[in-house]
């Protein structure tokens, strides 16, 4: 069954499937929590329901800025020749938001707390880095598709203690032509420098979510869930 919230009972938008397995006696079901990319909406990941798996219950968030009909975005960005700009104000403002929202949606739902997972796409991976590195009690792990690395949040990141063992899938297209592959490279760079459990991935493909690329997401996902 699918339903869609609205903005009055949770501060996110949101579609969610609740989980169609029965997980083990009184354990609550995990969460895993999807974030689109800008100029896009709840409905994009959303899409990939079939692929996922039947324990989790699955709640893909609509960003919380109007971009267009349809269309919303977690944060305004430029993008130029040599770098690209993030509108901060919105940048931090979209993470105590997304903050909030975890713990709504835990409760509201019934996760379990200590199994909550968030898998983002482009500028939604870099929502799911932004919580990760500031927040890391509140998640199990992050999936990171096509994104790049919220430098944003450096100044402001949890102790590498707090990050130990924490599992993190990056996987990016050697041909992204939105967020380059050295994007990417630069989250790998970044992340072996702590001691987290990093695994990585590119394609060949584009600004995209491939059949390769999501076969290996989903089969991440399963793992963590089977090791929990």
């Amino acid at each position: 069954m699918m339903q869609s919230m609205s903005t009055e009972q949770l501060s996110l938008a949101h579609l969610v499937r609740p989980p169609e397995t029965d997980g083990a006696p009184d354990t609550l079901p995990p969460l895993l929590i999807l974030l689109h990319g800008v100029r896009s909406n709840e409905q994009d990941l959303f899409a990939l329901i079939p692929y996922l798996d039947e324990r989790f219950i699955v709640v893909s968030a609509r960003a919380p800025i109007l971009m267009g009909r349809n269309q919303f975005g977690w944060y305004h960005v430029a993008f130029y020749a040599d770098h690209i700009d993030r509108d901060e104000a919105e940048f931090e403002q979209s993470r105590k938001q997304l903050l909030q929202f975890i713990s709504e949606a835990v409760a509201r739902y019934g996760a379990d707390p200590k199994r909550v997972y968030l898998m983002g796409f482009s500028q939604g991976s870099i929502m799911s880095l932004a919580v990760m590195l500031t927040q890391p009690e509140l998640l199990a792990g992050v999936v990171v598709q096509s994104g790049s690395l919220p430098v944003e949040v450096l100044p402001i990141a949890a102790s590498p203690d707090r990050l130990k063992d924490f599992p993190v899938l990056v996987v990016h297209g050697l041909y992204d032509n939105v967020l380059p592959i050295a994007e990417g490279r630069a989250i790998k760079e970044y992340f072996s420098q702590l001691p987290v459990k990093l695994d990585y991935h590119e394609y060949p493909m584009r600004h995209e979510i491939s059949d390769q690329s999501l076969d290996d997401v989903c089969g991440w996902l399963i793992a963590q869930l089977n090791r929990a």
